[in-house]
Order: structure tokens, then sequence, then C-alpha cells
């Protein structure tokens, strides 16, 4: 694998939880995995007014125990404490950067992490613009921007305009740790790989689509920031619409980010509006209630710190929505995401069409099960394919059978997470897995109306469920016929009454 240039990675936000929790274990496995340069360094920043000993002392604790932590990596780690708004301590900043640059020999090759609150996404690239940390004439100057990407149309396109100032789109990364996951990334490999699936991967074949992020906790002493945010913006703008760009694509001329982040733009452009007079029947909005889960009483979202009693914030959003386009004219897309669901599960489900004639009815009973291609993204990743068989024995009874695919069955791999192959990416250069401005502003563009009618009609409801169901039974009224959601299990191939969650 390609090793990135020499480089220093610059975190604001250092004394974070996701610094601590995500960003510096990621760097670690990448560095002991030789997947970095012999030369590099990270220079955390923040208020906090720390020396290099004591951020050190900090960081230790998220990593291995101390016998068996690389000290060599410890040597790497340096800290700098920053006021965000004050011009000359980037100045400082500048200079701290060129003097570990010459004294550990590391070409100025700068990314910049900001591990910050929204309100600072503007701000501090301006500032790191005014010192000219963003200049790239003696070495590459990249930002990494946490979401959310704007909490409204008019405030994504607002973020957008600052960072163009003075930077170029191929020097901002927007990250969706969502799209670094390895079974988000195999969804194009199962698909432009494999002649089996892709003259089948259109309307003709393939009768919805439908796509599962759910969560088995609550809002986990969140619920200031989360009452303010949603499920709308906190996950459907951003993970699962990116998840159904990858699905619906077209298939690039080339695997390289702007081939890739084109066919993603087109399918959001092709994102056919939802009407106020069909947001009823095309969205349900839901919020957990209080509950027992396995004998523990659980409060409701109104009961939970930092949350309006009164709130009408949603845990839980289910949509039906088309892609206007050759390939999915007329293809229904069902996505749902909730918080305080049976279980922790993120996959993608493509139902095919029957076969055109039910040749093994028996007392006039359908039993061709519709083929599913189950893409589980986590946990227990890997690919299911249920599909129909014939029973052992007299006649035609037919049953579906599943068979699956897990990648824990590889023998000596290790599953990546996703903060080491997005940082890896990054210091390579390599956009292809993080959200374009323009992708960001058209997702925005598909979803502030929906928000726009939950905050002007009062009509609107919010349907209340029991924490540890599956949200509300008015969701099941989106999917036409008598087919429901698929109910997954914790591992891939369980479904049905009785399974683990």
């Amino acid at each position: 694998m390609k090793i990135p240039e020499s480089h220093i990675i610059v975190i604001f936000g250092a004394s974070g939880d996701l610094t601590k929790r995500k960003l510096i274990p990621a760097i670690y496995q990448l560095y002991i995995n030789h997947l970095l340069p012999s030369n590099f360094a990270i220079l955390g920043t923040s208020r906090t007014p720390l020396s290099d000993e004591e951020f050190c002392e900090r960081i230790i604790e998220f990593l291995p125990s101390q016998k068996e932590t690389d000290p060599s990596f410890l040597n790497r780690l340096f800290y700098q404490s920053i006021d965000y708004h004050e011009n000359n301590d980037y100045i400082k900043l500048k200079e701290r950067l060129a003097g570990l640059s010459q004294n550990l020999n590391i070409a100025p090759n700068y990314l910049f992490y900001l591990s910050t609150p929204p309100n600072l996404y503007d701000v501090i690239p301006e500032k790191l613009a005014l010192a000219n940390l963003h200049l790239q004439k003696d070495g590459f100057k990249r930002l990494i921007i946490e979401k959310p990407f704007g909490n409204t149309l008019e405030s994504a396109k607002s973020l957008n305009i600052s960072l163009l100032k003075n930077y170029e789109e191929n020097q901002i990364y927007r990250i969706d740790h969502y799209l670094g996951k390895e079974t988000v990334q195999n969804l194009m490999v199962t698909r432009f790989a494999n002649g089996i699936f892709e003259p089948l991967w259109n309307r003709n074949f393939i009768c919805r689509v439908e796509i599962t992020s759910a969560e088995s906790l609550g809002v986990e002493g969140r619920g200031g920031y989360y009452d303010q945010s949603g499920a709308m913006r906190d996950m459907i703008q951003n993970h699962l619409l990116q998840m159904v760009g990858l699905v619906a694509m077209e298939p690039p001329v080339v695997i390289e980010a702007n081939a890739i982040r084109h066919e993603v733009m087109k399918v959001f452009q092709s994102l056919r509006p939802i009407k106020p007079e069909e947001m009823h029947k095309q969205i349900i909005r839901g919020q957990y209630t209080a509950s027992t889960i396995k004998g523990v009483a659980t409060p409701g979202y109104r009961d939970e710190p930092g949350v309006d009693p009164a709130s009408h914030t949603e845990t839980y959003v289910a949509m039906k929505f088309f892609i206007d386009n050759w390939r999915w004219a007329g293809v229904p897309f069902y996505i749902r995401t909730g918080k305080k669901l049976p279980t922790r599960v993120t996959e993608i489900v493509i139902e095919f069409k029957p076969a055109p004639h039910h040749l093994f009815d028996q007392n006039g009973q359908n039993q061709n099960n519709s083929n599913q291609l189950i893409i589980r993204i986590q946990p227990d990743e890997g690919l299911l394919i249920k599909f129909n068989m014939k029973e052992p024995g007299s006649g035609f009874k037919v049953n579906q059978v599943n068979m699956d695919f897990h990648y824990s069955e590889l023998s000596g791999i290790t599953l990546p997470a996703a903060y080491e192959r997005l940082l890896l990416d990054c210091l390579l250069g390599d956009a292809t897995l993080y959200s374009r401005g323009d992708t960001v502003e058209a997702a925005w563009s598909f979803i502030q109306p929906i928000l726009d009618a939950w905050s002007n009609d009062t009509t609107i409801p919010i349907y209340g469920y029991p924490a540890g169901t599956w949200g509300p039974y008015e969701s099941d009224e989106l999917i036409e016929g008598d087919k429901t959601w698929r109910y997954p299990c914790k591992n891939l191939a369980d479904d049905g009454l009785y399974c683990e969650l």
C-alpha cells in the first residue's frame, strides 16, 4: 500500500472526546501497521493550557496498555494551546509548525483536523489563511471537517462560500465516517465487479431498495445537542443519503474521486422532491417513549436530561421517495433511522421482483418469496442472499434459504476502523470517500423542505413508539402491498420472530 509523504497532523479540539476515542487510536493503528511515513508528528491544539507531556498523559489511556504502546509514537505527540479567535495565536502556531518541521526533518505538509464545535468551521480556516497556512507552494495543506456541514441549506451554502474563499475544493475533506466502513466501499465492488448483479441493478429487476440504520442507544447525555438536531439532520441528510448515492449511481468511468462524486451528484439531482401534500404519506417521524427493556425501566426522550419536556424533535424517521432517472424510474426507496430501537444495525436491502409466473403455487398460495441481496454495514459485516429452494420430499414445496458471506470468516483479515481508512486517504490526497461541497448542498436541497414543513405545519404528527421497539407502526404503511420492513437481527443471517438482538 502507498505510504503518505512526511507530514504533521494538527488536531483542533485535541482535548475533546473525539480526539481521544477515535482520532489518536486511528493514527496509532496506522502507525503500528506501518502505513505512515518514518517522519510525521501530531500537534494537538485547544484552549486548554497543557504541556506536551501533559497532553501525552491524557492520550495514553486511550491507547493500548503502557507496556504495549510503542514509546516512539508518544515522542511524536506535541501540544499548543490556542485561542481560536486570536490572530496572533495562529502566527505562533505557524512558528511551532516550522520548528517541528525543521527539527524532525518533516516536509511542510499539514493536515488540519477540525474536531471542534461547528460554529468554528468557518473561523479556524479563515484564521489559518490569514497566517498563510493555506498556501501549498511548499507542501500540501488540507482541512478535514466533521459533520454537520451546516444545519440548514442556507448555512451549508454559507459554509461552502466561506471555505472556498481561501481554499480549493481539493483541499477540503468533509468527513462522513459511514463512508469509511469497509462494507460501504465493498458496495461498489459488489455492483460493478460482478456480472450476476450489475445487469439486474435497475427498475426492470428490482422492486424496491431499503436502507436501515438503527441504534439501540438513546441520546446518552447529549440531549441538549440532539434536541437541536434530530434524526433527519443527524443521520439522513448525510449518512443515509450518501449510501443512497452509492447504491443508485451509474458506473463511473474510472474509480477516481471526481468520477465517483460526479455520479453521486447526479443521483441527488434526480431525487424527486416530496410535495407538502404528500409528506404525511411518504414520511413518518417518531419519538421514543418510556418503556421497559430487558427488565430495565427506560425513560422517554422528553425525560432525558437537556431535552425540552414539550420537544417535537424526531428520534425516528422513515421515508419513501423516488429517483427520477432512466435506471430507477418507479422504484421506491425506503430509508429509516432511529434511536432506542431493538438492536444496532446498518444494512442495505435490494429486493428483486418475483418470477413472472407463480409456477409452484400450492393451494392457491404463492410460495415465491422475493429474492433479496442484503449488504450488512455493521455489525456482523457481510453479505446475504435470500433465494427460493425446494424442500426435500415429494411435491414442490418452496422455502426461502440463505447464502451468506461474513468478513469475520476471512482468516488473518482485520477490518480497519472507518477513521483509519479516511485519515489515510486524506493524507494520500484521495477524496473518493469524502463528501464534495455541491453534493452536500444537493442533499440539503432535498431535506430542507421537509424540515420547513415540520416547523410550519403543526398538523404533521410525531408518533410515539416505546423504547426498544422498531418505531411507530405507522411506518409499515409506507410500504406498498402486504410487505413490511425487514426486521434485522444482530447476526446477519438471522431474522424473523426469534433472533439475537
